[in-house]
């Protein structure tokens, strides 16, 4: 089943109406007819919306509700990933793959060891793009809400954002202690609490980012023996947290 993203207002009660860019490809491109069932999510609820296209109009999709969803494919918590800026495109599969697995939001930061360095105007051209492929991974994977990429932020920034917005904070590092101990900080989450997790670009942390990030109140925890590579080591992380999440959620 097809699934686009419209506004809150665009659905009230029983009725539900498709406007913008959506309209054409529902109409020119998917060749829909009256009667056809697909799904809408307003981004915000986070619940499934299915609906039968009932008219089309010249700008518009009208359509009426015949089933919500309500436990979307929500996470029971909210993850925010804090990737540092990677070279090449590798930040485009980095989104997409987090976008995916459930994170919430994607910020990315300007860390020391970053190669990549982006003037401001670089920087808006890029998180457009970025916002852009989170809204086609959310489609595809049947989100319930298009995850938000934020604008590039300093490694400081990243810090004092990660504190307001999560109950739990974690840095993924290769001189963590045991596996044991990452198992005790991972299975203490519970659904609910919000998540901030960082991960380094190619190059790794400097010591002293380490240093800031425990300081700030991060834990330490370790991805197993082997060093992963940048793009790898959110979607190794995600994983870990949706499992044990949704484990605990239907235990």
């Amino acid at each position: 089943m097809y699934q686009f993203f419209v506004n809150e207002d665009a659905i009230r009660g029983l009725d539900a109406v498709i406007t913008g860019s959506d309209v054409n490809h529902i109409k020119n491109v998917l060749r829909m007819k009256v009667g056809d069932e697909i799904a809408l999510s307003n981004g915000a609820d986070g619940k499934e919306y299915h609906v039968g296209i009932t008219e089309f109009k010249e700008d518009a999709v009208i359509c009426k509700v015949r089933f919500v969803k309500e436990d979307g494919a929500e996470l029971p918590s909210r993850i925010y990933l804090f990737q540092g800026l990677p070279k090449a495109d590798k930040m485009e599969l980095i989104i997409q793959k987090a976008v995916e697995l459930g994170a919430y939001e994607v910020v990315p930061v300007a860390m020391e060891r970053c190669v990549v360095k982006l003037d401001e105007k670089k920087a808006k051209k890029k998180q457009e793009r970025w916002q852009a492929i989170a809204e086609a991974a959310a489609k595809q994977s049947k989100r319930g809400i298009i995850p938000k990429v934020t604008s590039v932020m300093s490694y400081r920034e990243a810090l004092n954002y990660a504190e307001k917005q999560a109950d739990i904070r974690l840095l993924p590092y290769e001189l963590a202690k045991g596996m044991g101990e990452t198992r005790k900080i991972l299975e203490a989450i519970t659904p609910g609490e919000s998540i901030a997790f960082f991960v380094g670009p190619e190059g790794g942390f400097e010591t002293e980012e380490v240093e800031m990030a425990v300081e700030n109140g991060f834990r330490t925890i370790t991805l197993g023996k082997r060093i992963l590579r940048t793009e790898t080591a959110g979607m190794t992380m995600l994983s870990i947290l949706g499992y044990l999440l949704e484990q605990e959620e239907k235990s």
